[in-house]
């Protein structure tokens, strides 16, 4: 992958100490170990909030990761394609049924370390049933799953544990869920 916001020196090291000082100020805490695996899907959930991205994005640049996020092609017109890909984007198709998951699929095949992050609710407002691309993307990557939260109630931002897909979408959907189950995210009304 090209040198992303998340991988450049001078800027990645002021960006670690002003998010540190950011979320101590704010009174917010990290929970957990940012996992050593080159590669894997980094969940980010419960997504009730746009403050949910900037909170995300504090605890990255804090934990000195160099994470991606996937968005599709229309948000990378020349000439600021490569800028968005700087700050971690990779453009993604979607004017082809199902073909996402195969073009994610391929940019973990195509690449030694690849990090990135996927929300399952796929937006802000309250959903009853979550999108799973991320584990589709995840198993047929042979990727393991990272568990990050929100925790509103407790101000906290965590990772959790490394989940690695059985197979069973719905055994292993009822897991990463249970995880999930006390997790409050920044609007409770919307987990």
């Amino acid at each position: 992958m090209r040198a992303t916001i998340f991988s450049t020196p001078i800027l990645n090291s002021a960006l670690t100490a002003i998010s540190k000082i950011l979320l101590r100020l704010l009174g917010w805490r990290i929970e957990g170990q940012f996992p050593t695996a080159p590669k894997f899907v980094l969940v980010g959930a419960p997504h009730t909030s746009n403050w949910d991205f900037m909170l995300m994005l504090l605890v990255v640049f804090a934990v000195r990761a160099d994470v991606h996020w996937m968005g599709k092609d229309s948000l990378f017109p020349k000439p600021f394609d490569g800028f968005m890909r700087w700050l971690g984007g990779i453009a993604v198709d979607r004017s082809k049924a199902n073909n996402t998951v195969e073009q994610m699929i391929a940019h973990y095949q195509a690449n030694d370390e690849l990090i990135v992050i996927m929300t399952p609710e796929g937006t802000r407002s309250k959903v009853s049933v979550w999108k799973t691309g991320f584990y589709h993307i995840a198993k047929g990557a042979e990727v393991p799953i990272v568990l990050g939260y929100i925790d509103g109630a407790k101000k906290v931002v965590g990772l959790g544990k490394v989940f690695t897909p059985a197979g069973d979408l719905e055994q292993d959907m009822a897991a990463i869920k249970a995880f999930y189950a006390d997790k409050q995210g920044l609007r409770p009304e919307l987990t």
